[in-house]
C-alpha cells in the first residue's frame, strides 16, 4: 500500500527546505539567518558560523557577531568578507560588526530572480514525490494488489497533496519576493 503519510512527509520536507534557502537571501533588513551560510576555517576544519559566533541584529541594518573565541575573530571576518553575500565586516577586537547596505533596483530584481529558481527547484522535488508515489500505485494496480477506484482515490488523493504544496512553496515565495522589492 502506497504510504500517504511518507509522502505528505517528504513533500513537507521540499517545502522546509525551500524555507531554509529563502532565509539566506539578503533583504534590505538584517537577520541573523543571513549568516547561515557562511562557513569559517577554524581548529583545522570548516565550520558553520554558529557555531563559533553568536550572531545577533540589534538594529535593522546591522549584524553583530560576538566569537565565543577571540582567537577566531579574523578568520570570521574573512569567511564573511568572502561570501558572496557582499558584506563588508568591520572588528574591533571584541566583536564584528556587519553593516546591511540597502539593496539597489537592480539586485532587488537579481535577488527576485534567485527565489524563483529557488522555489522552481521546491515544486519540481514536491513533483518527483507526486511521480514516485504515481509509480509506486500504478505499480501496485499492476501487480492487482490495488483495485482500479482504489488506486484512482489513491492518485487523487496524491494530486491534492502535490497542489497544496506547491501552494505553500508559492506563497513563501510570495512573502520573501515582497520582502526582498520592499524599499
Amino acid at each position: 500500500m502506497v504510504d500517504l503519510k511518507a509522502v505528505r512527509q517528504r513533500m513537507e520536507k521540499a517545502v522546509e527546505v525551500v524555507r531554509q534557502e529563502f532565509a539566506t537571501v539578503r533583504t534590505g533588513k538584517a537577520t541573523p539567518t543571513l549568516l547561515d551560510v557562511v562557513k569559517v576555517e577554524a581548529y583545522g576544519t570548516t565550520l558553520p558560523i554558529q557555531q563559533v559566533a553568536q550572531v545577533t541584529a540589534p538594529e535593522p541594518r546591522l549584524l553583530v557577531v560576538q566569537p565565543f573565541d577571540r582567537g577566531l575573530i579574523g578568520a570570521i571576518e574573512r569567511a564573511i568578507r568572502e561570501s558572496d553575500l557582499g558584506l563588508n565586516p568591520m572588528n574591533d577586537g571584541k566583536v564584528i560588526r556587519v553593516p546591511v547596505p540597502p539593496l539597489t533596483e537592480e539586485r532587488r530584481r537579481e535577488l527576485a530572480r534567485v527565489l524563483h529558481k529557488m522555489a522552481e527547484e521546491g515544486r519540481v522535488a514536491v513533483r518527483r514525490v507526486r511521480h514516485d508515489a504515481n509509480e509506486e500505485i500504478k505499480r501496485l494496480q499492476k501487480e492487482r494488489q490495488l483495485s482500479e477506484d482504489d488506486a484512482r482515490r489513491l492518485f487523487d488523493e496524491v494530486q491534492k497533496l502535490t497542489d497544496r504544496y506547491i501552494e505553500k512553496i508559492d506563497e513563501l515565495l510570495e512573502r520573501k519576493e515582497a520582502e526582498v522589492m520592499e524599499v
